[in-house]
């Protein structure tokens, strides 16, 4: 039994945050209904390839296990009769509509709360809902427009991050959000209203980045793989494949000099200190990088880690799997008949459960 079990979520989200936060309250023990669109559905069941072996978008599939589905057409009366009959009996309400849109539908908070005092109902949009309520919420754009792209990549050459990273991250903190209103209404008996936007989400999660700005007046810049304040810190080419070096102190320093054979550089004066290691960070990596040609990404990784240093190469998605299951954590999960990747966190009373796969639309699960 999952933590969260007897809870009911009304999700009407769609795409990535929305479903990926109401995912990892279904694989808590939750009961999530999902609402979409008739002959539709999600946007995401139609974004493939790929597909998966049972010829659903992977995409899809990634964010909504463990969900029960229900088309219902919510520009009905009738639709928006349903919708209201399953939102007065939830405990959460997900919507991620344009701003005012469930309002238009009668299916806006203050609506709902006069039927379920104790609904805790979860807006979340692109840009806010104020002066940027029309713009629309999509991770690229907000990556640009929120400097993501600035600092990743090489200079003068933005770049996105491979995964639609502000999504993933706006819906963890939506499901911190709701979990901290659940605990609230424990005492008052009460639900509330919580709003998230992609934008504050990724403004907050720049973490050093931001904090150098609002605090020093620092703005920063894509720098490839190397780190404003830390030195050796980035990917080194080796004989053979990349590696990734951390050495995020002195004695993680030292230690990787020792590994490298390069003991002459630990007392160096341009190196001594982190804050002398960044000023000559290029003369560094010149060094780290001629020692590392002696031989493979595979074996420094081996030779560091026995030493203590966090150190990896550079691995594909399936290399990274590869990794995962070597470690013994298991990272795939098989929920009937279809391969899921693991939720990340283990309970030790009340462990997670996979008990649904994604369903196709239509499936007349809900009734």
């Amino acid at each position: 039994m999952g933590p969260l079990e007897g809870i009911v979520v009304a999700d009407f989200s769609r795409v990535l945050a929305g479903p990926y936060a109401t995912m990892m309250l279904a694989d808590m023990g939750a009961q999530v209904i999902k609402i979409e669109r008739p002959g539709v559905g999600d946007d995401t069941r139609s974004w493939a390839p790929p597909v998966n072996a049972q010829g659903m978008s992977t995409y899809f599939a990634g964010v909504n296990r463990n969900k029960k589905s229900v088309e219902i057409d919510l520009s009905t009366d009738e639709g928006r009769e349903q919708a209201r009959r399953i939102a007065a009996e939830a405990d959460i309400l997900v919507e991620n509509f344009r701003p005012g849109t469930m309002q238009r539908m009668g299916l806006d908070y203050e609506t709902l709360r006069q039927h379920n005092e104790g609904l805790i109902y979860a807006s979340l949009s692109g840009f806010g809902s104020g002066k940027g309520a029309d713009i629309g919420g999509y991770d690229l754009m907000v990556q640009a427009v929120g400097g993501l792209m600035s600092i990743n990549g090489e200079e003068g050459h933005p770049v996105k991050v491979g995964v639609a990273l502000v999504d993933v991250l706006t819906g963890l903190h939506m499901g911190m959000g709701i979990l901290a209103a659940l605990h609230s209404r424990t005492s008052s008996g009460k639900g509330q209203h919580i709003e998230i936007n992609l934008l504050h989400t990724l403004l907050s999660s720049l973490a050093n980045q931001a904090s150098a700005f609002v605090g020093a007046g620092v703005i920063g810049k894509a720098m490839g793989n190397t780190h404003p304040s830390i030195s050796p810190y980035q990917v080194f080419k080796t004989q053979e494949g990349d590696l990734a070096i951390a050495a995020g102190n002195d004695s993680l320093y030292h230690r990787t000099c020792r590994v490298l054979g390069l003991e002459e550089f630990i007392d160096d004066a341009r190196f001594a200190t982190n804050s002398d290691r960044v000023v000559h960070r290029a003369e560094l990596a010149e060094i780290i990088e001629g020692a590392l040609a002696q031989a493979g990404a595979q074996e420094w990784f081996q030779k560091l880690r026995a030493a203590g240093v966090p150190a990896g190469p550079v691995n594909n998605i399936k290399q990274a799997f590869e990794f995962a299951e070597s470690l013994g954590l298991d990272p795939i999960v098989e929920v009937e008949g279809m391969r899921s990747v693991r939720n990340p966190i283990n309970f030790s009373d009340t462990p997670i459960e996979y008990h649904t796969a994604p369903q196709q639309l239509g499936n007349p699960a809900f009734q």
